[in-house]
């Protein structure tokens, strides 16, 4: 079994996905789950978890229609307004979608300083552990000492960082995101995602060789039992093939052993997401 604990879909609109820039337009287009199927089978992928790509609760209805209908979708990390007023209430109205597995806010992309430690922010986020969510976390590399201080503030909080926080690989700078990272890995509730790491890098020249100290610094701060497989797709097209990245990711873990790999490749997705 694999399974790919990080992916997209969505319907492309130039309005909704502004982020999506020149230099990405080979993925401005629609990305739908038969787009999907197509992908994973030629990559040797058995379950996903669809993560949001917008910050709306019409989305995160979307992808739970598309997942209630799609056995490859194993789970879904949506979006919900943590800092409302009114969050135990949108709480309580996706309570029996099974296969909600999680939230995510695109924290990288707020322009308020110390947004996650917001007192409304926590206090939603305060939520989640007692209805069985995770909380996936977005961010840059700078931002890792303010998620210290948001994973101190809930211990029982089962946290997944994605796209090993997105280090400086094009400027080739280790420190001190390898330092952070060996930090936060101390809290046993964080899992890591090894995703979205060849778009940190130049899209059009990056080696495997200037992914490594990256990809290995990521297993050796999480180890294998809290690193899980992500591909990234559609986003990761700007870059590789969704079946190159899997390949890559492959060979990278190829040295562990086989429960160590069967722990990279869903073991840890299943436990970190509650699946």
């Amino acid at each position: 079994m694999k399974i790919d604990a990080h992916h997209h879909l969505w319907k492309y609109s130039e309005t909704e996905y502004g982020w999506i820039d020149d230099t990405m337009a080979a993925i401005r287009r629609d990305f739908l789950p038969t787009d999907l199927r197509a992908a994973t089978a030629a990559a040797g992928i058995d379950r996903v978890i669809s993560v949001q790509a917008r910050q709306s609760v019409e989305e995160t209805e979307w992808l739970l229609e598309l997942a209630d209908g799609e056995e490859l979708i194993a789970g879904v990390v949506g979006w919900l307004p943590l800092v409302s007023a009114d969050i135990t209430g949108q709480l309580d109205r996706f309570s029996g979608r099974a296969k909600l597995a999680g939230l995510r806010h695109v924290l990288q992309g707020e322009p308020e300083p110390g947004y996650m430690l917001r007192a409304d922010f926590n206090r939603g986020l305060a939520q989640l552990a007692d209805r069985g969510l995770a909380y996936d976390i977005l961010v840059f590399e700078h931002q890792l000492p303010e998620v210290l201080q948001l994973v101190d503030r809930h211990p029982n909080q089962r946290f997944i960082l994605d796209h090993i926080a997105k280090p400086r690989i094009k400027a080739r700078e280790l420190q001190p995101w390898l330092d952070r990272m060996r930090e936060l890995a101390r809290r046993p509730n964080v899992w890591c995602k090894l995703s979205g790491v060849v778009t940190e890098a130049d899209i059009h020249s990056w080696t495997e060789q200037e992914l490594s100290p990256y990809l290995e610094g990521a297993l050796e701060a999480f180890g294998p039992r809290r690193l899980m497989f992500g591909s990234d797709w559609p986003v990761c097209l700007v870059a590789t093939g969704y079946a190159d990245w899997a390949a890559l990711a492959g060979r990278l873990v190829s040295r562990l052993s086989s429960s160590e790999q069967e722990a990279f490749w869903s073991g840890n997705a299943r436990e970190a997401y509650g699946l």
